[in-house]
């Protein structure tokens, strides 16, 4: 697919890392040289110094045969103006970021009057990650598919789990509830585990199951929801605003911390039920005067990563219950699992997600990346025209680092065995390691690797040689 990415700031950089990597021919137009230096040597992708909004740029970038355009800058009104001139002159679809609360009000008109294909909203996206997350134990993200009806939690194990030192092949008769562990990092690697594999404290885990067993597991696990109380924000911008809202829907009593006085006044007029205060964020005294340790949650939502880091940490070890912290750089993720931080979000990776999604077309329903992209956990619908139908999962063959894990058959969530089939109208997880699935039909091509791999290697060799 030929795309082009106008902005290569966070987002769109990102997006044309992800994008090259699945060999897509992807463009990127930006108006500083150093971003565009930036993006030169290190991706694969072909750049340009201008304006996106320009006619003549966009005819440069071949605008005419593009499959896709994406628009992400900095202003709202420039994405959707690239995006109605890219549709115009020839584009064929066009996606725009479109984050002010202003327009979030209005994005189905947008999208009828300028024929946007697509709008994305990193910081409405991430909050609604947040209050989602939230409705779950510490420690605990979960990402819903199948309309609601698989859960997949995202967990730290410890030394209370009733999975600790179990293989995975004996785990049915210890815990009372269909579930499955579909994934594991351990040391920073993404496991996807086989029956004789056991679970090991300080591992990441990824449960799959009915919304129910997994409740119930939590339940077991002595982790119990409790009503979200009082709750802490530092930084006073868009995710803060978004996130305000769903968290007074679910009855909570949220003060925010902002040390730009400009904007503490711009929210307390927007936001009048709320408590505005202007300080400093990363001050441990003045948190500390704030009440901190009763908070219920604290949320750290600045635009820098090491204040968000810094008041998350000083958060914990004051006796906050809960941590969230948001964070841009993805290599940082890693480094803040293991200082106990409970919750990370990063709006950039949600936001990839949306569009790889999108980008890999209408079979894939759900995309959630993990670990830097080191396997991902995709959703399919399976249509009448899929070859997979009526297939025993014992006799497709998958390569050990693809796992189907789910299957949810109307009201029905199963957890496959090797005699179970794909039906029509099936909603079926994987989860693919290294592996890059555009269609659940690609599960039946023939695995790279083993005796008959090699034998069919052995005599085209043969072959090759006698014609020599």
């Amino acid at each position: 697919m030929r795309i082009i990415i106008i902005g290569a700031g966070k987002v769109g950089y990102n997006l044309a890392l992800n994008l090259s990597k699945e060999n897509h021919d992807v463009i990127i137009i930006d108006k500083d040289q150093k971003v565009i230096d930036k993006a030169d040597e290190n991706l694969d992708v072909f750049c340009i110094k201008g304006n996106g909004v320009s006619t003549g740029i966009l005819q440069n970038a071949d605008v005419y045969n593009t499959d896709l355009l994406i628009a992400v800058t900095n202003s709202d009104e420039v994405n959707m103006v690239c995006c109605l001139t890219g549709k115009k002159l020839g584009a064929k679809k066009t996606i725009a970021r479109i984050r002010d609360p202003e327009y979030a009000q209005e994005l189905t008109l947008l999208k009828e009057e300028m024929e946007l294909d697509m709008v994305i909203n990193p910081e409405l996206a991430a909050a609604e990650e947040i209050a989602k997350n939230l409705a779950y134990p510490a420690s605990v993200n979960v990402e819903s598919f199948a309309k609601d009806r698989v859960k997949m939690a995202e967990i730290v194990v410890d030394k209370d789990m009733p999975i600790v030192n179990i293989k995975l092949k004996d785990l049915s008769g210890k815990i009372p509830h269909t579930i499955l562990i579909g994934a594991v990092i351990r040391d920073g690697e993404v496991i996807v585990p086989g029956g004789d594999f056991e679970i090991k404290i300080n591992d990441i885990v990824y449960i799959l199951g009915q919304s129910i067993d997994i409740a119930s597991f939590f339940k077991d696990w002595k982790h119990h929801t409790k009503k979200i109380g009082n709750v802490m924000i530092v930084g006073g911008g868009r995710i803060s605003f978004y996130l305000i809202k769903l968290l007074r829907k679910l009855g909570a009593k949220v003060k925010v911390i902002e040390l730009n006085m400009e904007k503490c006044t711009e929210f307390a007029e927007l936001l009048p039920n709320v408590l505005i205060i202007n300080g400093d964020g990363t001050d441990e005294e003045f948190l500390l005067s704030e009440n901190i340790g009763e908070m219920d949650v604290f949320i750290s939502l600045t635009g820098m990563d090491e204040e968000n880091l810094i008041s998350a940490l000083i958060a914990k070890q004051n006796g906050a219950k809960r941590v969230v912290s948001k964070i841009n750089r993805i290599n940082y993720m890693t480094v803040i699992n293991k200082l106990g931080i409970d919750d990370v979000i990063c709006p950039k990776l949600i936001t990839t997600n949306q569009i790889l999604k999108y980008v890999r077309g209408s079979t894939v329903e759900t995309l959630y990346k993990i670990v830097e992209g080191q396997a991902e956990i995709l959703e399919f619908i399976v249509n009448e025209d899929n070859k997979i139908i009526n297939i025993p999962l014992k006799k497709l063959k998958l390569p050990k680092d693809i796992l189907i894990a789910t299957i949810v058959r109307k009201n029905e969530v199963i957890i496959p065995k090797g005699n179970d089939v794909i039906k029509k109208k099936d909603r079926v997880i994987i989860i693919a390691k290294n592996n890059k699935i555009c269609d659940i039909d690609e599960l039946l091509k023939p695995q790279e690797g083993g005796i008959h791999f090699e034998l069919q290697n052995g005599i085209k060799k043969l072959g090759s040689f006698i014609n020599m």
